[in-house]
């Protein structure tokens, strides 16, 4: 049995939980790649409730990939496209346990229904980050993808 949707505020932006008003997750987000951000989050907090010293910043990684932290997903700037496209691309490859990300993909999440026009900026992310040896750039006919590197911190 589905669980029941949080009251959300006439705009869409916010839920009520318990009387408390939280950004909701960006409405945009195809429900495939939702999902796996949310499988990420969940088990950041259960990783947090063992001890895990890494998790919460795991978790703060997946709420600003889905769009409940960081810039508002309805007020988009550069940068914070930018912010949010490293942080789509690292709990993505947690999800993944390090399998391919795609440029394609984080565009989706970050840019809604306008993902085309935001292909270039995520693929310079993708390009300026690889060098930190935390992920593998690879180019093949599915388009420019991200894999995790030696220093990758799952």
């Amino acid at each position: 049995m589905a669980r029941p949707q949080p009251e959300k505020t006439d705009d869409g932006r916010w839920i009520i939980v318990g009387g408390r008003r939280w950004r909701a997750t960006d409405p945009t987000i195809p429900d495939e790649l939702k999902n796996e951000l949310v499988r990420e989050l969940m088990r950041a907090r259960r990783a947090i409730k063992s001890g895990d010293l890494t998790a919460r910043a795991r978790v703060h990684a997946a709420k600003t990939a889905l769009g409940e932290r960081g810039e508002p997903w309805w007020e988009p700037t550069d940068e914070g496209r930018r912010a949010r496209a490293v942080a789509v691309i690292s709990t993505l490859l947690r999800e993944r346990r390090g399998e391919a990300v795609y440029a394609a993909e984080v565009a989706r999440v970050v840019g809604g229904d306008d993902w085309r026009d935001i292909m270039a900026a995520v693929e310079s992310v993708v390009r300026d980050r690889h060098s930190n040896e935390s992920w593998v750039l690879q180019e093949d006919d599915a388009g420019l993808s991200v894999t995790a590197g030696p220093g990758f911190d799952y």
